[in-house]
């Protein structure tokens, strides 16, 4: 499946045609890192649109589709890596053309996002009030 991602993702380049991905934000990640508050609008599932200026910065290198865009009102930019196999749809206009079915083989969460994650939580001195009480 991973070749065949690939295949049409080069394919659309080749041909200049702007898509969209659907894919699993557990495996998204963002370099820099976007603001808690952004990726917390995020569902399960989030719909990219790859037109413009991140149509033209988009490339698959290894295992991954790369691609610069900006978000929020702010226009937070920020370069995107999404392993292919997280990619559960792609679009073409308003028609998929690629339906995936299976799963990336990294793990979605590393033992530093945790970290990170917990950091990310104790900062907020409502959420230290909420741990002590459940203990």
């Amino acid at each position: 499946m991973e070749e065949h991602l690939t295949k049409t993702i080069l394919y659309l380049f080749e041909k200049d045609q702007e898509f969209a991905i659907a894919c699993e934000t557990d495996y998204v990640t963002f370099e820099p890192e976007l603001p808690a508050e952004m990726k917390e609008g995020f569902n399960q599932t989030v719909l990219f649109v790859i037109n413009g200026y991140t149509f033209e910065s988009a490339k698959i290198e290894g295992n991954d589709f790369i691609f610069e865009a900006g978000f929020g009102n702010e226009n937070f930019g920020a370069t995107v890596f999404v392993p292919l196999l997280a990619i559960k749809q792609l679009f073409v206009g308003e028609h998929p053309i690629i339906i995936n079915m299976a799963e990336p083989l990294v793990l979605p969460k590393t033992t530093e996002s945790v970290q990170n994650s917990m950091e990310a939580l104790l900062n907020n001195p409502e959420n230290k009030k909420l741990l002590k009480r459940k203990k």
